[in-house]
């Protein structure tokens, strides 16, 4: 079985940061770092340079941050994923990166192997998010009203059908493709097709707006 290479580059301000980085991930099989960025500002042509598949990005950066230069990469076409690279759990700031695209997010003393687990997870179109780490985020992050955030969310889960909204619920509490299948009795390619409906309808780049949006609906109980 031959395992695809992701090409993965490097946004940090920190050369030690950086360096520590390349080495720890250069080494990893089916990992190739194509490119360092040291500030936001040069994302977007490193991008188009070196094509990454992925791109670790740090958030705070002097020139342009992460946040921002998550906000614009994501909205091109063909963008690649993007993992934040952050030292905290619960962050305003990890928690827009997400809203913007973010497929997940990384803390700077992860294990390497875990980080390297989590590069090629978000290459392959699965976020690195549980649901537990979202109600974190979204209980220690202050911003809109929950009640406005709530209606508003609840407002664009509406333009769903049923099956889409039951799909979209299933992935607000964290379940795979083959959970889904199996709980709503479809196969994976029709999941697979209900996702992309949803993402297409609800103007979304990921699986992880799709849970935000969710959760922002207050449509997960605590116990799930």
């Amino acid at each position: 079985m031959t395992t695809t290479t992701v090409r993965l580059l490097i946004v940090d301000d920190d050369p030690l940061v950086r360096a520590g980085l390349t080495f720890m991930l250069g080494g990893a099989d089916g990992v190739e770092i194509v490119g360092e960025a040291s500030d936001g500002s040069e994302v977007a042509a490193l991008v188009g340079e070196r094509t990454p598949d992925v791109v670790l990005m740090d958030i705070r950066m002097p020139v342009m941050d992460g946040l921002t230069a998550t906000e614009l990469l994501r909205a091109r076409p063909g963008a690649p994923e993007v993992l934040v690279l952050t030292t905290f759990h619960a962050d305003e700031q990890v928690l827009r990166a997400l809203r913007a695209g973010a497929a997940g997010f990384v803390l700077k003393d992860t294990p390497p192997a875990e980080i390297v687990a989590a590069v090629r997870q978000v290459a392959a179109g699965e976020p690195v998010l549980s649901p537990a780490v979202t109600r974190q985020l979204m209980l220690h992050v202050a911003g809109t009203p929950t009640g406005v955030r709530k209606e508003v969310a609840g407002d664009r889960l509406a333009r769903l059908g049923e099956r889409e909204r039951e799909v979209a619920l299933a992935v607000g509490r964290g379940s795979s493709n083959a959970e889904i299948a199996a709980a709503l009795f479809m196969s994976v390619p029709t999941v697979k097709a209900h996702v992309s409906r949803i993402l297409a309808k609800l103007d979304l780049n990921n699986r992880v707006q799709i849970a935000l949006l969710v959760h922002d609906a207050d449509l997960v109980a605590d116990g799930d």
